[in-house]
């Protein structure tokens, strides 16, 4: 759900850190990523397992537990060995065959780097709310629907992907212990934390103004280049009422704007081959008061994935598949704008 900065506000931004790489366009997908899957239809929540409860982390695990540490694999071997870290840098700039990102769980947590395709293209991805504000919350039957959990899972498949074509990724907010999650209902925890190493705040002033200036030094310390942030939210409306991914920029960014429009004709080409008897209804368009499209440095995109209240759009970001499609989707967008620069 859309967050907005009261007047006052000052400048600031939002973000954390991850890595990148590149991307072979989505039928290509292989290695359990998910080729061309479609946004599934008529499938109910209850179909769905719930993820298990999963055990509490301490306040110094977190911190223990919360840096994405990537690690090359010997191809020989394939045993991992701790890469060079540097100081307060994304880890594996230069991507190795195979990297180890414990940030994305235990079964995602080996990538492979497939190409080079993004190599010089930087990214800060940021998922909605976090830590005490899980944001707006959806029902199905008997199961709650947090929008941070939602909006998180798709990020971090996100980056995953983009690492996968050599892509420098920061994730501004990040879970130590979730992962990458295929289960349909996910549950609600308050221990994501935002880069670096800072408990996300109660106040939704203080929180953006976090994230965004997180986004700011980084931006800053890169100097110029291909460097972008992507903020990925779910919408919240009446129960009635379905939307399509839709897109925010400032009108001030040409950058943005051109962003926004590669990712939305990323999904108007997918739509069509996915679930050709229905239009793509997403749109791009400014919105200048929100605090992250007002006062983040990079170019930014913000994008709103659905209507978490209503039962059709839970099912794009409920089933797992659907979640993976939309990272997949992002992505092409991504490499698009990034190749026509």
């Amino acid at each position: 759900m859309t967050n907005q900065a009261p007047r006052q506000a000052g400048r600031s931004f939002i973000p954390l850190l991850l890595l990148i790489g590149l991307f072979i366009p989505i039928a290509d997908f292989g290695r359990g990523v998910v080729v061309e899957p479609r946004l599934a239809s008529g499938i109910t929540i209850q179909r769905v397992k719930a993820e298990k409860p999963r055990r509490k982390v301490t306040h110094s695990a977190k911190r223990r537990k919360h840096h994405v540490v990537a690690k090359k694999v010997s191809s020989s071997r394939r045993k991992s060995a701790p890469s060079p870290r540097a100081k307060a840098a994304p880890v594996a700039r230069k991507s190795p065959s195979i990297l180890t990102v414990p940030l994305f769980g235990p079964r995602y947590a080996r990538v492979t780097v497939n190409d080079q395709q993004l190599s010089g293209c930087t990214l800060y991805l940021s998922s909605g709310h976090g830590g005490p504000d899980p944001g707006a919350i959806g029902r199905s039957g008997t199961y709650l629907l947090p929008e941070d959990e939602y909006a998180y899972d798709v990020t971090i498949r996100l980056a995953r992907v983009l690492m996968e074509h050599g892509a420098t990724v920061y994730m501004i907010v990040q879970d130590p212990n979730d992962g990458i999650r295929d289960a349909g209902v996910l549950g609600l925890d308050y221990d994501e934390v935002a880069y670096p190493q800072q408990r996300i705040p109660l106040s939704q002033l203080a929180r953006l103004k976090q994230g965004t200036m997180a986004v700011n030094n980084l931006y800053a310390r890169y100097k110029g280049g291909y460097q972008r942030s992507i903020v990925i939210h779910v919408d919240s409306r009446s129960i009635g009422q379905t939307i399509d991914v839709f897109f925010y920029h400032h009108d001030r960014s040409a950058a943005g704007k051109k962003l926004a429009k590669q990712i939305h004709r990323s999904f108007t080409a997918r739509y069509k081959r996915s679930q050709p008897t229905r239009a793509y209804l997403g749109n791009v368009s400014t919105r200048n008061t929100l605090y992250v499209v007002k006062n983040t440095a990079p170019p930014t995109v913000f994008i709103e994935l659905g209507n978490i209240q209503n039962d059709k759009d839970q099912r794009r970001f409920v089933i797992p598949d659907n979640r993976q499609a939309l990272a997949n989707w992002l992505y092409e967008g991504i490499r698009a704008d990034y190749k026509s620069r």
